[in-house]
């Protein structure tokens, strides 16, 4: 509905016109609907009981040399296949005429986010704070940014967005929130958040240590694109598609089942609620993408096109704005992290007011990036302005909230948000002249993702010193009560 009202808002108040196919954009946004109402069920089936229980067998068998290949297996294998990140490396080695290498590129951040995942797994086992971990690490990440490439600057932000999807998110935040209830002395919250968190933060950082070699000794190779070639028959797409979901989302289950079946050696507790749930899953998210190719992406490229045309500025970032409130609002993996949110803290966390918060984060970020491209600045010094807050919130703020902060600032840049800020991106900064693609066009998925931890950091920072303040505004009144 959110993204509904916006297409309809601005075609009809500033455009003043039916949208072409408008019938099959309608069409798309029911099957989208429908893709994210099995897909969430077929969560609840599968996923989320299948990874908990996997992750509190481990623990409680104090086996360390089975929790961490867990741990490395599901982050490797979730990323090498993510569909947003394969876009955006091939975008990557296209635009940069050959210096990046689409597969190493990816290589380098399943690798990285596999690492990381020891280290998450690592930092509950000790107990170690996560605000202390964010802060050596985007202390790294601004120090490395300083230095590398500006075409390497922007693609590492977005490369860091790109790695969680809405398969990866709820398993990962299932492992540290089962670790978490297995450990005793640890916190749900405080320690079981935090792990999308540091997959979002390292990839950053390799990424941009590999810009810096391949920029320092690499040669540019000529780079043809390949158009890809649709078949003829509409079911054999359908069935294309639905092969590639399978090959995407068959990865991470391969890593679960091989865990449950051969190093556990443990019958699933009820495999067919979850063969049904896995089922519902793959069948939800193809559902899910098919609606995307059906409506919104068609519907997004368009009305891009539309507003360049008008070369009206506040026309164009007012529509960055609604378009990205509207696409979180209605994100598969916020939805997911929000309700887990408010379980964990037995509804000391409202999971709507977590997706209006950090809707509006992902608004105003995608707002201030779409800005920077209209005005040329410097993406480095805005982004890094503004990590430099987060940081400073971080020292604030509540640190049992910390971790969700960061973990939906890595949720919101998935299936739906990705190919819209992305086109939009791409699309500005190819028809404005003497911006570059690769420098300009990449970044906004950067700041689609440090939007909401400000958001959310922000608010903390606000309720924290608003409750102090309010037993002492009432502490004269205690003795004439008494």
């Amino acid at each position: 509905m959110p993204i509904l009202c916006v297409v309809v808002l601005f075609q009809a108040a500033v455009f003043r016109q039916v949208p072409e196919g408008w019938g099959s954009i309608l069409i798309g946004l029911l099957i989208v609907a429908a893709g994210i109402a099995l897909f969430l069920e077929g969560l609840e089936r599968s996923v989320f009981p299948v990874g908990k229980s996997i992750t509190n067998k481990l623990v409680k068998s104090a086996s360390l040399w089975k929790l961490l290949p867990f741990c490395f297996a599901i982050g490797f294998a979730a990323v090498i296949a993510e569909p947003a990140l394969i876009s955006v490396a091939d975008q990557a080695e296209l635009v940069s005429e050959g210096r990046l290498d689409s597969l190493v590129l990816r290589l380098v951040i399943a690798l990285s986010v596999g690492a990381v995942m020891i280290l998450g797994a690592l930092r509950v086992f000790l107990g170690w704070p996560l605000h202390r971990v964010l802060i050596v690490g985007y202390a790294a990440v601004l120090a490395l940014t300083s230095v590398a490439p500006p075409e390497v600057s922007s693609l590492a932000y977005d490369s860091g967005g790109v790695t969680t999807n809405i398969v990866t998110v709820p398993l990962i935040a299932a492992i540290g929130i089962g670790m978490a209830a297995s450990i005793t002395g640890r916190s749900r919250l405080r320690d079981g958040f935090g792990l999308v968190a540091l997959c979002v933060m390292v990839p950053m950082i390799s990424v941009q240590l590999y810009g810096i070699l391949v920029y320092q000794f690499g040669d540019a190779e000529s780079v043809a694109a390949e158009g890809a070639q649709g078949s003829d028959a509409w079911w054999l797409d359908l069935l294309a598609g639905l092969g590639t979901v399978i090959r995407d989302v068959a990865p991470v289950i391969g890593v679960v089942l091989f865990f449950q079946f051969v190093v556990l050696r443990r019958r699933l507790g009820n495999p067919v609620q979850a063969t049904v749930g896995f089922s519902m899953v793959i069948l939800g998210l193809f559902g899910f993408i098919v609606g995307l190719e059906i409506g919104l992406l068609p519907m997004g490229s368009r009305m891009a096109e539309q507003l360049i045309e008008t070369d009206q500025r506040l026309l164009i970032i007012g529509f960055g704005v609604l378009i990205g409130f509207a696409t979180t609002m209605a994100e598969p993996a916020l939805m997911a992290i929000a309700e887990e949110a408010e379980d964990v803290s037995e509804k000391g966390l409202r999971a709507n007011t977590l997706r209006v918060l950090v809707a509006c984060g992902v608004a105003g970020g995608i707002g201030i990036g779409v800005l920077r491209i209209l005005t040329g600045g410097s993406f480095a010094l805005i982004i890094a302005s503004m990590y430099l807050l987060v940081l400073s919130l971080v020292l604030l703020a509540p640190k049992e909230l910390v971790p969700i902060a960061f973990d939906l600032g890595g949720v919101t840049t998935s299936e739906i948000t990705v190919p819209l800020i992305t086109a939009l991106g791409i699309g500005l900064a190819s028809a404005i002249p003497g911006r570059d693609i690769l420098i300009d066009g990449f970044g906004l998925i950067a700041f689609a993702s440090v939007g909401p931890v400000l958001a959310v950091l922000g608010y903390a920072v606000l309720v924290r010193f608003t409750t102090k303040a309010e037993p002492r505004s009432s502490a004269p009144a205690a003795p004439r009560e008494a």
